[in-house]
């Protein structure tokens, strides 16, 4: 569920004794060189076109039927500082290649907290926790949430409670890259 590399495929124990609120997660990549350094340039130095070869790289494992697309959203401050939001950015590619439907203003970030990639792992779910509200119905419909990295899947799973408040009946986790644990 979670995208860690598990032998026949079967759950890990975080997973069977905690299950996170998306159903499946699907990652291109472990986060590791040179991924890592692709998807640094496009978060921190704004280098664009990068999202275009990290969504081509994703669109096999994203082999789905769906209803929508939906990227991580941003708080308003941290897209300020920003300037664009990186998870859109792959996510718009990645909708015009497969046909998904993008809802890119489905959710909202409605906390500024610290950035996750700076905190310890233990602290990261309580750093987000209500983070994000949905405003659209989905209500019998299937979704993916994209993002360009999961570590602990924290905001995944956050994300992912508002969506099925608003009634998804089908959650996957795309993301490009998954740090694998230490």
């Amino acid at each position: 569920m979670c995208a860690l590399p598990i032998p026949d495929g079967e759950l890990c124990g975080a997973c069977m004794s905690d299950p996170p609120a998306f159903d499946v997660a699907r990652a291109a990549f472990s986060y590791s060189f040179p991924v890592d350094a692709l998807i640094q340039a496009l978060k921190y130095q704004g280098n664009l076109a990068i999202a275009s070869i990290l969504a081509e790289e994703l669109l096999p494992k994203a082999d789905v039927e769906l209803d929508y697309l939906i990227p991580v959203p941003l708080s308003v401050e941290r897209l300020r500082e920003r300037g664009f939001n990186q998870a859109l950015e792959i996510a718009k590619i990645l909708s015009q290649k497969s046909g998904v439907r993008l809802l890119a203003n489905a959710c909202n970030r409605i906390l500024d907290s610290p950035p996750q990639a700076g905190l310890p792992w233990k602290e990261r779910a309580k750093n987000i926790r209500g983070a994000f509200v949905c405003k659209v119905e989905l209500r019998g419909k299937k979704v993916a949430l994209l993002d360009d990295v999961m570590t602990t899947g924290a905001t995944l799973n956050e994300l992912a409670k508002a969506v099925r408040k608003k009634g998804a009946i089908e959650i996957s986790a795309w993301v490009v890259a998954r740090t694998l644990p230490p």
